[in-house]
C-alpha cells in the first residue's frame, strides 16, 4: 500500500530535514517540492562527502526517484543551472527523473535588485535572493512563469513591462541603479535549455503517480513559524511553509496524505530578525553554536540559539495536523550540564521552563532509542507527551547511519 509523506520543518528552518527526506527518500518512488526558492539550502552527508541542495529535492542523489518542483515554487534558472551542473559533475543523473513545473513564477535579476535594497531600510532579514519580490509579482498577476519560456517574442514583450515596473520602482522608490533590459533578457534566453529538457504539467504527473499508487514524498523548504499566515509575521518567508502549502504548491489535496512528519531539532535557532521568545545570549548560546554548526546552509549566517519552545511546537504541530515527529540534533546537547525546555509563557510573555539534568555522554553513536543515556530517553519521552505526538525518528549527528528509528 501506497504511504504518501509530507516532512515539514516546525521551526524557522534548518531543522535539518534535507536529511531525513534523504534517508526517506530510498523507499519512495518521487520527492516533490511545493514552496519557496533557493533561499532554502539542505546539507546532507553523504558517504562522508557534503552536498548542499537549494532548489533540487533531496531524493535526486537516489538514482531511481523522480524530482518534481512544484507550481508554488519561485525560480531562479541561474540558480538552479549552477545545482544541476554541480550534480552532474558528482555523475548524478537528470534525464526522464526531474521535472519542473510550468507554472513555476521566475524569479528576475530586478527582483534581486528591489530585495537587496529594500531590505536595507526595512530590515526584514531576507537572504536577498529575490524571493519576495517574486512572489510579489505572483500574487499581483504580473510575474513570468516557466512556460512563458516556450515563446520567445511574446516572453519579450512581457518581460519588458515587467523589467520596466521594476525600474520605476528601483529608481524613484530607492533611487537606486535600473537593472539593463537586455541583462534580464540574457539570463532567460541563456537558460532555454532548462526548460527544453524539464518543462512539465507536474500536476498531471502527480495525479498519474497517485493513481498508479507511487510512494510519494513531499517536501517543505524553510519552517512553519516563517509561513507568510501562520509565522512571526512580518518576519516571515513569502510562502506557505505549512501544511495547507502542499495542495496549492503542487495541486496534490489532503486526501491523499497518509502521514505528516514534522522535524524539530532538540533545541531552537533562527536566521534573520524576528521575535525569538527562548533565545540564549550567554555561553549556552555560543555552545549551540559552536558544537551545532549553526550557520546557514545558504547564506553562511550565524544563526540565533536557544532552547526549545513547546509552547509554540504545541501550536505548530496542530496548524500542520502532524501525525509523527522526528527529533534532530540531539547529539549537539551531549555536553550540557543541565538542558531547558519552555513549557509556557508569562504574563509578560517570558518564557517558562522546566530544567532537565544533561546526560554528558556520547549519543552520535547510539542506534536505538535503548541506547541512549536513561536522561536523555526521559528529554525525548516528555516532548512526545507534551506535544502529544510520538517522536518516531531521532537523529544523532548528520550522516545517514546516525539516524534511530523507533516505529
Amino acid at each position: 500500500m501506497a504511504n504518501n509523506t509530507l516532512i515539514l520543518g516546525l521551526q524557522w528552518g534548518d531543522e535539518g530535514k534535507g536529511k531525513i527526506v534523504d534517508a526517506l527518500a530510498e523507499k519512495a518512488g518521487a520527492v516533490c517540492r511545493f514552496q519557496g526558492g533557493h533561499n532554502a539550502g539542505h546539507t546532507l552527508k553523504v558517504d562522508g562527502v557534503q552536498k548542499v541542495l537549494h532548489l533540487v529535492p533531496s531524493g535526486i542523489l537516489h538514482p531511481n526517484v523522480h524530482c518534481v518542483l512544484g507550481n508554488g515554487i519561485v525560480l531562479s534558472l541561474s540558480a538552479l543551472a549552477k545545482e544541476i551542473k554541480e550534480l552532474q559533475e558528482s555523475d548524478i543523473n537528470f534525464k526522464d527523473r526531474f521535472y519542473v513545473s510550468e507554472d513555476c513564477s521566475l524569479i528576475l535579476p530586478t527582483h534581486i535588485a528591489i530585495d537587496k535594497v529594500r531590505d536595507q531600510s526595512e530590515g526584514i532579514g531576507t537572504t536577498g535572493r529575490g524571493i519576495g519580490p517574486a512572489y510579489e509579482d505572483k500574487i499581483a498577476r504580473r510575474a513570468l512563469r516557466f512556460g512563458d519560456l516556450k515563446n520567445l517574442e511574446e516572453l519579450k514583450v512581457k518581460l519588458a513591462k515587467l523589467v520596466n515596473y521594476h525600474n520605476q520602482i528601483l529608481e524613484h522608490l530607492y533611487k537606486a541603479k535600473p537593472v539593463e533590459f537586455e541583462h534580464v533578457l540574457e539570463e532567460l534566453t541563456g537558460n532555454l535549455d532548462l526548460y527544453n529538457q524539464y518543462h512539465c504539467k507536474t500536476q498531471d504527473l502527480l495525479k498519474v503517480w497517485v493513481k498508479e499508487g507511487k510512494n510519494i514524498l513531499f517536501e517543505g523548504a524553510q519552517g512553519s513559524m516563517l509561513d507568510i499566515d501562520h509565522g512571526t509575521y512580518p518576519y516571515v518567508t513569502s510562502s506557505s511553509t505549512t501544511a495547507g502549502g502542499l495542495s496549492s504548491g503542487l495541486g496534490v489535496g489532503p486526501r491523499y496524505l497518509d502521514t505528516i512528519l514534522g522535524i524539530t531539532k532538540a533545541y531552537t535557532t533562527r536566521v534573520g530578525e524576528g521575535p525569538f521568545a527562548t533565545e540564549l545570549f550567554d555561553s549556552n548560546a555560543e555552545q549551540l553554536a559552536k558544537v551545532g554548526h549553526e550557520f546557514g546552509a545558504t547564506t553562511g549566517r550565524p544563526r540565533r540559539c536557544g532552547w526549545l519552545d513547546l509552547k509554540a511546537l504545541e501550536t505548530i504541530v496542530f496548524i500542520n495536523s502532524v501525525t509523527n515527529l522526528c527529533l534532530t540534533k540531539l547529539d549537539v546537547l551531549d555536553g550540557f550540564d543541565e538542558i531547558k525546555v519552555c513549557i509556557d509563557y508569562d504574563e509578560t510573555e517570558q518564557p517558562i521552563y522546566k530544567t532537565f539534568s544533561g546526560w554528558k555522554q556520547d549519543t552520535s553513536k547510539a542506534k536505538s532509542f535503548e541506547d541512549l543515556p536513561e536522561a536523555a530517553q526521559d528529554y525525548i519521552l516528555f516532548i512526545e507527551q507534551a506535544l502529544d505526538c510520538p517522536i518516531d525518528i531521532v537523529s544523532v549527528g548528520p550522516s545517514r547511519e546516525q539516524t534511530i528509528y523507533r516505529n
